[in-house]
């Protein structure tokens, strides 16, 4: 699967301003990310796509309030599931194997549940507005049906348990 950037900002999709922000700040603080805001209209700085799309610089993970909580969330995903050394000098493009892109997926909808206004049926359905690609055809399909593997190595890593619940740490190696 893969992200496809929606450039005409589709309004069908949860953004930052429609959640408590301090939900989001807390949820990435856990993870030791910060929250950077960026002004209305300016460029959002580490961002791969562009747009309005989250950007990552170091450990600051940066957003407009029109930026879509699915797009924070999959950077942030990018963060936690990249290894230290990758961690350490990171600046726009987070990606690096399908595997850990696959498991960056996943572990975002798992995360999509701990804001409180956004939940994990409303980040399925916005992953599948904004474009992302799986092939069952819907990431909620993806996420229920095809998805082991992505577990497993989320699992390897130590990032959730076998119940799936989410540890709150970041990939060591």
């Amino acid at each position: 699967m893969q992200e496809v950037n929606s450039l005409d900002s589709d309004p069908a999709v949860l953004r930052l301003r429609d959640v408590d922000a301090q939900q989001v700040t807390a949820l990435l603080q856990r993870f030791g990310l910060s929250l950077k805001p960026v002004a209305t209209g300016q460029t959002i700085p580490g961002s791969f796509w562009g747009d309005d799309e989250a950007g990552l610089i170091g450990a600051a993970l940066f957003a407009r309030s029109d930026t879509p909580l699915h797009s924070i969330l999959h950077e942030a995903c990018h963060w936690i599931t990249c290894t230290a050394q990758r961690r350490a000098v990171l600046h726009t493009d987070a990606a690096d194997t399908q595997d850990e892109e696959n498991a960056t997926c996943y572990l975002q909808i798992l995360l999509s549940d701990y804001i409180p206004s956004f939940g994990r049926a409303r980040g399925l359905n916005d992953m599948d507005a904004w474009g992302y690609s799986f092939r069952l055809g819907s990431a909620a399909r993806w996420f229920r049906d095809d998805a082991s593997a992505e577990r497993e190595w989320l699992q390897r890593f130590g990032l959730i348990d076998a119940s799936e619940r989410v540890c709150f740490q970041v990939r060591a190696v």
